[in-house]
């Protein structure tokens, strides 16, 4: 099943880093935050990624282009024509496919850009700035069950993100940055059927208005709710939460060995 990893934003609010690179490629322990996301799900078998990629996306390109060179000792011998020899070389069992889905497109837009990618499969859809423990596996067996065309994973959190009502596994309303008192908020790790598109105008569509309340309203957007860990790095306290963790080795969502 391939795995849709949403890469293309801004990252306004943690523009001391963002100004640079995208903020999928900021780094936490020295890798992207786009590689803790990819390693989490390749721990659970899924190992084909389709990243949207937008803003300053060709840094991401470059990243997977040289990815040999980024996670091996290499030796360039200039007396024999700048031959180059990987030693020790590290090689993930990853397909990832690069997608341009265009530096101004909404989420929404990004996804239907990738269509053509999916085919009419099942797949896998998250954003490329969140972290979590959350078992895949009973994601993707609660999905199966319920016929909803999408189940998102909803968690407990602060409150700068958006609402969701929930009646049993079902999201019933979808309150994008609405305030919130300890209500439950999408947290990504979304699974979603190609009919996801059919409800996709353009690029300007945000996904996360009119499609999932679309869904809601027709009780087809199911919740996976987890009560373990999610962190989002959306700030620059969050990279430092998150980097304290990785280096004191309290990372809940580092689950494979190194």
């Amino acid at each position: 099943m391939k795995v849709v990893i949403l890469a293309g934003g801004y990252g306004t609010r943690i523009s001391e880093e963002s100004h640079l690179r995208p903020k999928p490629m900021i780094e936490i322990g020295e890798k992207p935050i786009l590689w803790h996301i990819a390693k989490y799900y390749s721990a659970f078998g899924f190992n084909e990624f389709i990243i949207c990629c937008g803003y300053k996306g060709y840094m991401i390109k470059e990243y997977f282009a040289d990815y040999y060179l980024h996670r091996s000792d290499v030796t360039f011998d200039f007396s024999n024509g700048g031959k180059m020899t990987v030693h020790a070389n590290v090689s993930e069992p990853w397909k990832v496919t690069l997608v341009d889905t265009g530096a101004d497109s909404q989420t929404g837009g990004r996804i239907k850009r990738i269509a053509s990618y999916i085919g009419n499969e099942r797949f896998m859809l998250t954003y490329g700035d969140g972290v979590s423990d959350i078992d895949l596996n009973a994601l993707l067996k609660q999905h199966g069950e319920s016929g909803a065309t999408m189940t998102l994973t909803a968690i407990q959190s602060g409150g700068r993100f958006g609402v969701l009502e929930i009646e049993g596994d079902n999201v019933t309303a979808f309150k994008e940055k609405a305030k919130e008192d300890g209500g439950w908020i999408n947290a990504g790790f979304m699974v979603a059927e190609p009919e996801l598109f059919g409800y996709i105008d353009n690029d300007y569509t945000i996904l996360e208005r009119a499609p999932l309340e679309r869904l809601s309203a027709g009780r087809k957007l199911g919740v996976y709710k987890h009560r373990g860990f999610w962190a989002c790095m959306d700030t620059q306290r969050d990279k430092s939460y998150l980097e304290a963790a990785w280096a004191n080795g309290k990372a809940k969502w580092k689950v494979w060995e190194d």
